[in-house]
């Protein structure tokens, strides 16, 4: 597919039903029937940056700020591995506090558990992410968020839009397994931002790519903006599936946010991910990139269960193992 192809296809409204059941041909040829289930753990929504979207924002007073120790992080990832979950990311804020050497402490306590390690902690120095490759860390999550210099600038007036794109770089360099993504529905995009943002997800020849849904956070300036809407948001999943064949695509809890069964629709539209909350639960409030976020108020063992039965309901199956890239070498 060509830009012109896929900006026709996100315009066209009678395009959907057959995008999404190629995407899901697609999904099946390339990765399979398995369901891979990843833990997330939130372990800081401390943040140096003022992103206009998200509720961690430096600027944002309103938000009730934490820091799990090393002890906690790890107890959460043994709990997940218990579940038999085989890959956690830990997620967090841009927080200086956890320094590249703490990370890598906390890294290689987790490796312990018996499972694989996906990093989604900012921006860092060429060196700093060796070090932690070296820990043990096999993927690290970035998002570019959008392929639009000036509306990344807007998004993101603290941050480099260049760097952002080295980081990518640096990290593909070094060995991890690397994924990044985008929002939809963003004010200032368009469908032409989104067919550029598609087809770099192709050219950066991606290991793992998520999509959500846009959600305005009310305590951000662009809490009045209009959010994205679901069946866009599954129209690019679609087409994510059919440039990149086998990258791995979570069906994102935002998209169960805006939509009661938006995991189970994009699980059915080329998604071969999910990723369930296992992090302490007096916590999970306090995450709030986005409002009204599904799943806050149940533990661990509950979120295994329900996404469990959420795969079963597909008639699929849980993947076994550590779910890495389906990238060839």
């Amino acid at each position: 597919m060509n830009f012109n192809d896929i900006t026709d296809m996100l315009r066209d409204p009678d395009s959907e039903a057959w995008l999404l059941k190629k995407a899901d041909e697609t999904r099946r040829e390339y990765c399979g029937e398995d369901i891979h289930v990843r833990g997330i753990i939130e372990f800081s929504n401390i943040c140096k940056k003022n992103c206009l979207y998200c509720g961690l924002r430096a600027k944002n007073s309103e938000v009730r700020r934490y820091r799990l120790t090393e002890e906690e992080i790890v107890a959460a990832a043994e709990a997940a591995a218990s579940m038999d979950i085989r890959t956690v990311v830990l997620q967090s804020g841009e927080d200086d506090y956890f320094t590249v050497d703490k990370l890598a402490s906390i890294v290689r306590a987790v490796k312990k558990a018996g499972v694989a390690v996906t990093l989604s902690a900012g921006e860092k120095t060429r060196e700093e992410y060796a070090a932690l490759k070296a820990a043990g860390a096999d993927r690290y999550l970035l998002r570019f968020e959008t392929s639009d210099p000036d509306l990344f600038a807007m998004l993101k007036p603290d941050s480099s839009f260049e760097n952002r794109f080295n980081c990518l770089k640096w990290l593909k360099e070094l060995g991890f397994q690397v994924g990044s993504g985008i929002m939809v529905g963003l004010p200032g995009q368009s469908y032409e931002t989104i067919a550029r943002d598609l087809l770099l997800f192709r050219d950066l020849d991606l290991d793992m790519i998520g999509v959500g849904p846009f959600i305005p956070h009310p305590d951000t300036p662009l809490g009045p903006t209009p959010r994205g809407n679901i069946d866009l948001t599954l129209k690019v999943v679609a087409l994510t599936r059919l440039l990149t064949l086998n990258a791995h695509i979570p069906a994102t809890t935002a998209m169960g946010t805006i939509d009661r069964l938006g995991r189970q629709k994009a699980l059915q539209c080329g998604a071969n991910v999910i990723m369930p909350n296992v992090g302490p639960l007096k916590y999970r409030k306090d995450y709030s990139i986005y409002p009204d976020k599904i799943c806050v108020n149940d533990s661990a063992e509950h979120c295994s269960g329900c996404v469990s039965r959420l795969i079963e309901s597909l008639g699929r199956k849980r993947a076994k193992g550590f779910g890495h890239s389906l990238k060839k070498s």
